[in-house]
């Protein structure tokens, strides 16, 4: 009755905030064009965008805090790579890129992001199928249910990340899949020109790694996601001019594994992550805060031994999937759900009849089981005594895959270093998506047929055949002969 008083309109509309997660990644084709890396040899433009980024991170940060009713107007200029002409944009005299003028106003972080976009004269084509999933909304009429569509990324968005495009795959996937020889001697001059010209930024990017390394004592230098050769420079040529400016800052990096990753913090193996679309202010931000991190890390570490005590001996691990990462504070906090879950109801296990044996826990599980690869994966929430049945019984099965695990990583590993001499090539890797058994039947199958066509080039073992922006070859496992 309400409704028909007030001539309320019959679809209503409530959003859910947008998380600080989803608005980076819908904000990377903005990201990709307005980052100050890609500013080197323009200082003053560099300098702008790193202020503005700022502003605009801020921003966002504001809107996510609980009870903000209202926000302050703020004004804010990008120099903006040029990827298409705006009619609404002004033209900067500078060439390559152009000043654009963005006036922040909006009270919530989707209406903000989208406003981002339209005046940077972005695509927001991958907007629409977020804010489908942001909507909650009444039936129309006729009970028609709404059309769901999936997001669609700007083509800038995987050549940024360095995901893959799934349109591209399923388009691959679509034509008739060549043997290996055919297709190494259709693509072999086009993957040796490339790998020819990007001989200068890998040799600048060792150059970088050893550096940094050296520098600050760092155990490694690794990258999330599989970012081209001049991405990754970009991004350690970043880090060098933060330690130039600021040597002090990045003291605190020593004995830590530096990951480039896509959002700043600590994950749960207690590498520090450096997120990519984030401006030197927030890299130094995070430095001071590591002897905090450090601290929750030790306090990880002492919840694992108990925990590891009252599962028999079992360590409790952590598995990294496929470019995800779980962050050292949620990491923590499953840990404890998990001890205290255990102290409630005591397990009646001998306190070595698990050692050797490895578990990982995970939060969508019901049940506990027993991975391939002879690890226990436990649900966070778990009846004790149904678990400590599980362990028991399991104990000798899941000792003999973690055998048949050591043996097939020994094997690869030894095929691997035989392929890299016998075939000459600069480097054989594999896609995490590949199993160690399918990488040995792949390595095989290549030192059968010793392809001379392979020679120099750097060979990744995949799920179907590309050649990448620096020349590296994409070959599917189960390839043709």
């Amino acid at each position: 009755m309400l409704l028909k008083r007030t001539n309320v309109a019959p679809c209503l509309f409530q959003q859910r905030a947008l998380s600080g997660a989803e608005a980076v990644n819908a904000l990377r084709p903005f990201y990709f064009a307005v980052h100050p890396d890609f500013f080197g040899q323009h200082p003053r433009e560099r300098e702008v965008n790193e202020n503005s980024l700022k502003r605009l991170n801020g921003y966002l940060e504001n809107l996510q805090k609980p009870g903000l009713h209202s926000v302050k107007p703020v004004k804010l200029t990008f120099y903006v790579r040029d990827t298409k002409d705006g009619s609404d944009v002004q033209t900067e005299l500078t060439p390559g890129f152009r000043s654009v003028s963005i006036t922040l106003h909006t009270s919530d972080v989707l209406s903000t992001v989208m406003n981002v976009l339209k005046s940077c004269s972005l695509s927001v084509e991958h907007m629409k199928g977020l804010k489908g999933s942001t909507a909650v909304s009444q039936s129309p009429p006729g009970g028609e249910v709404p059309f769901y569509r999936p997001i669609k990324w700007d083509k800038s968005y995987y050549t940024f990340t360095g995901f893959r495009d799934p349109e591209q795959e399923l388009e691959q996937a679509r034509r008739v899949e060549p043997t290996l020889s055919l297709w190494l001697r259709k693509i072999e001059p086009e993957a040796t020109k490339k790998h020819i010209a990007s001989l200068p930024r890998r040799e600048e990017l060792k150059r970088l790694t050893k550096e940094l390394c050296h520098k600050f004592d760092l155990v490694d230098i690794r990258w999330q996601r599989s970012w081209g050769v001049a991405h990754r420079c970009s991004q350690l040529q970043s880090l060098s001019r933060l330690s130039q400016q600021n040597p002090e800052a990045l003291n605190t990096l020593q004995g830590h594994t530096v990951v480039f990753a896509d959002l700043s913090g600590m994950n749960a193996s207690g590498h520090v992550l450096l997120g990519t679309t984030d401006v030197h202010h927030q890299w130094t931000k995070l430095f001071r805060q590591l002897p905090s991190y450090r601290s929750l890390q030790q306090q990880t570490d002492l919840l694992k031994d108990r925990i590891s005590f009252l599962l028999g001996g079992a360590q409790v691990g952590h598995v990294e999937t496929l470019g995800l990462v779980q962050p050292i504070a949620e990491h923590y906090s499953t840990l404890s759900t998990f001890h205290k879950s255990l102290m409630s109801q005591h397990l009646r296990l001998h306190p070595r009849s698990l050692q050797g044996l490895t578990t990982s826990l995970e939060n969508d599980r019901s049940n506990p089981s027993l991975h391939e690869m002879g690890h226990f994966i436990i649900p966070t929430k778990c009846d004790p005594h149904k678990l400590q049945v599980f362990l028991q019984s399991h104990a000798a099965e899941a000792r003999q895959r973690n055998q048949r695990k050591i043996l097939l990583q020994e094997e690869e590993e030894a095929l691997l270093k035989q392929c890299v001499h016998s075939l000459s090539l600069k480097s054989l890797r594999k896609d995490p998506s590949v199993s160690s058994s399918q990488m040995i039947t792949c390595c095989k199958r290549l030192l059968e047929q010793r392809s001379p066509l392979m020679q120099g080039l750097h060979i990744c073992v995949s799920h179907f055949y590309s050649v990448l922006q620096d020349g590296d070859l994409c070959v599917p496992w189960h390839w043709k002969s």
